[in-house]
């Protein structure tokens, strides 16, 4: 494959598009005086790459890059969950147990998990093109829900407060905490089981008091939630599965 497989998108920025099998992907370039070599990972369900680059680095030696690493990135990419669109008939985790999502048959009336048969269920009312986007409105409400209140229990503890909470469609982190004190969570967090979601909210209350990964906002994480290395360890392994999932 030769270097015409990749493009920039724009001439005004350094980001580009790669072909890997037959798929047009975007490659994500992101400038960092501090990093020292070049870095390619996957965005986190396999929509994009992302290169992190010295400031100094030209554009050809990027290229070069990308082309060096594109069986990487090919066999990394084949190895990633099967894409899941929420709609009638998919099956999804929601607050870690996996739920059939069905049509009430009714066009009007709520989202409800619930089980029927012995069967967990999300029954979504509406016409077949519009229950998976109730779905989803359904499932960001729920994290909201959840986090509001573990953000509450975990902020109460160190007597400190975000300015506000958001429930975001990022695929790139699952939450973040920002200089004005607002944390930002992905909504697919409520797919894990709640103790997952417990400790997303700890490290990101951890943030609100330490804006880094230092020992000391480790410690103050584990003093938030002390089991967090049971569920890092179970978002590292099934991340990639709830990242697969979209409308």
């Amino acid at each position: 494959m030769g270097l015409s497989f990749f493009r920039k998108i724009q001439q005004r920025d350094r980001d580009r598009v790669i072909e890997i099998d037959g798929v047009d992907l975007p490659v994500r370039i992101v400038e960092n005086d501090r990093a020292k070599r070049l870095t390619l990972r996957i965005v986190p369900g396999g929509e994009a790459l992302k290169i992190t680059v010295p400031g100094h680095v030209d554009d050809w030696e990027i290229d070069a890059f990308l082309e060096r690493n594109r069986n990487w990135a090919a066999a990394r990419l084949a190895r990633l969950p099967q894409r899941t669109a929420l709609g009638e008939g998919a099956v999804i985790p929601f607050r870690g147990v996996d739920h059939r999502v069905t049509s009430t048959g009714k066009l009007r009336g709520v989202v409800e998990a619930m089980e029927v048969a012995g069967e967990p269920i999300i029954r979504v009312p509406g016409d077949e093109g519009a229950i998976g986007r109730k779905c989803l409105a359904y499932l960001k409400r729920q994290a909201r829900t959840d986090l509001d209140l573990a953000v509450a229990q975990h902020a109460s503890k160190i007597d400190i407060r975000p300015k506000s909470l958001r429930i975001t469609d990022s695929t790139s982190r699952w939450g973040s905490c920002s200089s004005t004190r607002t944390l930002s969570f992905s909504w697919r967090i409520i797919m894990a089981p709640s103790p997952v979601l417990n400790y997303l909210a700890a490290h990101e209350v951890a943030h609100l008091i330490e804006m880094n990964h230092s020992n000391r906002f480790w410690a103050l994480t584990r003093e938030l939630c002390p089991d967090m290395d049971a569920q890092k360890s179970w978002l590292r392994v099934n991340g990639a599965k709830l990242h697969a999932i979209s409308v």
